[in-house]
């Protein structure tokens, strides 16, 4: 289905395209690849999610107001509340941390939901649904003590599931709605889709472990490190301790698998979309050079010890465009590049949610 450019203004245009390049560098370089007009939905679906985000962030928000502003925001997306009443009553409250870019973005709230309500009912149906999960799921994060970690693998894949895998199924939804043919396989790229969320998001809590803590937060799973005889609250910056590098490990194995799942959904989508290919692969390939510093470094100290080069971003994103469209080289070269990494299948079940409430399905490895 085609959407309502007609009814947008180009300065609304123009405001998206300029503030997703201020508040993300890398989706500002990754969507472009997108084919239009997928590129500018995908563009502001970015953009909600950022507000969502920006709310459940907020260092001086109380968890009441937050609830409060997710809720309204939730409402604002499905076209139930006006966009300027929410962005007057957030705006002065943002902590003095919030970027410029970010408190710009908040501002203009309005000028992203007049994007928003362009689209067709199949893409604001999918927009919607992915805001009101992700916002409800991070506020529920928000009012939990996470200091100590989450209980297990079950409540990492939850946590997951809410700030990643619902993003991976509104992108599969709106590739969906932009192909045909992308759209015979919708059954198995959505279930496929929660697993490439869970692979970037379990990479970017191991990367981030220490920045986590810093603020309180730790989103590993305490059974796995009790598996290896080691205590999550023991885990500490260059502390060498075996037993909890053995969880970590652990975890690295879990997230490969995953990323395995996110290569089998790339492959899915026909040969001919090079671009919806190329967005996939260039965050995929990333994810494995990531996991590849972190399983050599695992006693590293710091995110930025693990933190690829800008070197290796571009030799991803020139390797990925050269064979885009060759299946059996790119299966090559995950396996070349994710053979260092331990290997941990996937188990247990997932509950992703639907209109009629969760539903449970096995991961697909």
């Amino acid at each position: 289905m085609k959407d309502d450019l007609a009814l947008c203004d180009p300065d609304d245009e123009a405001y998206q395209e300029r503030i997703l390049q201020g508040v993300s560098r890398t989706f500002a370089l990754t969507i472009p690849v997108l084919p239009w007009p997928l590129s500018r939905v995908v563009s502001n679906a970015y953009l909600l999610c950022r507000i969502a985000d920006t709310i459940e962030d907020d260092k001086h928000l109380p968890p009441a107001r937050k609830r409060e502003f997710s809720e309204l925001f939730i409402d604002v997306v499905a076209g139930a509340q006006p966009a300027a009443r929410f962005a007057e009553a957030l705006a002065p409250l943002l902590s003095p941390e919030a970027s410029a870019n970010e408190r710009d973005l908040i501002a203009h709230t309005p000028t992203v939901i007049r994007i928003t309500h362009s689209f067709n009912p199949r893409q604001r149906a999918a927009l919607e649904r992915c805001v009101r999960i992700m916002a409800q799921g991070m506020t529920v994060y928000q009012e939990m003590d996470v200091s100590r970690g989450l209980k297990d693998q079950a409540a990492m894949d939850s946590y997951c599931y809410h700030v990643a895998g619902v993003v991976g199924e509104l992108l599969t939804e709106l590739f969906c709605d932009y192909s045909r043919e992308i759209d015979l396989h919708r059954e198995e790229l959505q279930r496929l889709a929660v697993s490439f969320g869970q692979g970037l998001q379990m990479t970017n809590i191991l990367k981030d472990i220490w920045d986590d803590r810093a603020r309180g937060m730790c989103w590993l799973p305490e059974e796995v490190f009790r598996q290896y005889g080691a205590r999550l609250e023991n885990l500490s910056p260059g502390s060498g301790d075996k037993t909890c590098e053995a969880a970590l490990a652990h975890l690295i194995g879990v997230a490969r698998s995953h990323l395995a799942n996110a290569l089998r959904y790339t492959l899915l989508i026909p040969e001919r979309e090079r671009g919806i290919r190329r967005f996939c692969l260039w965050a995929l390939g990333m994810a494995v050079l990531t996991l590849r510093k972190i399983n050599a470094n695992l006693d590293f100290e710091s995110g930025r010890e693990v933190k690829i080069t800008r070197r290796s971003v571009r030799a991803t994103v020139l390797v990925s465009n050269l064979f885009t469209r060759n299946d059996r080289i790119l299966r090559l070269l995950f396996n070349s590049l994710a053979r260092p990494l331990p290997s941990r299948p996937l188990m247990g079940r997932f509950a992703a949610l639907s209109e009629g409430g969760p539903r449970e399905q096995s991961w697909i490895v």
